[in-house]
């Protein structure tokens, strides 16, 4: 099922409940909206626990990875975005850089990154899950809610749809 959400029109209704995450997000997912309950990663430069993540069912969830912004390499791939779309995950948020950006656009998937990097990640497995996490200005708690479109992003405490 996708959802129609309209950020502007859930930041006007909910304005006591939302936080706008800062506008430095770039959408390169084939869904330009999407919503759900957050899980999140802790990591830096290694996607092995995204991987191992995405393996599991989704369930119309959404994936907020903290990868500490860097830019020196991708987090996420077509492969990856693959395994997000297979086992039911509603999007991803990567608080670094994505690669196979034009795979990705044309999947059912919602990904936001800050940019694209050509290079892989290590694989050492290392990073923590399911932890709140901080960035742009705001703090993404495993079981809130998060939505985007167009516009931004916006975290609730609880669902808004």
């Amino acid at each position: 099922m996708t959802l129609t959400i309209q950020t502007a029109d859930l930041c006007d209704a909910n304005e006591d409940k939302v936080s706008v995450v800062a506008p430095m997000f770039r959408s390169f997912g084939g869904r330009s909206a999407f919503g759900g309950a957050i899980a999140t990663l802790k990591l830096f430069e290694d996607n092995a626990l995204v991987r191992k993540t995405l393996e599991t069912p989704g369930n119309g969830r959404v994936l907020v990875v903290d990868g500490g912004g860097s830019m020196r390499c991708a987090l996420v791939g077509d492969q990856l975005g693959e395994l997000g779309v297979k086992n039911g995950w509603a999007g991803i948020v990567v608080y670094g850089c994505i690669r196979d950006s034009k795979a990705l656009s044309g999947m059912d998937l919602g990904v936001f990154a800050l940019g694209t990097h050509p290079r892989k990640s290590i694989k050492r497995n290392t990073g923590e899950a399911e932890l709140p996490v901080t960035f742009g200005g705001v703090t993404f708690t495993p079981g809130h809610y998060l939505y985007t479109d167009d516009d931004g992003i916006i975290v609730s405490p609880t669902p808004l749809l």
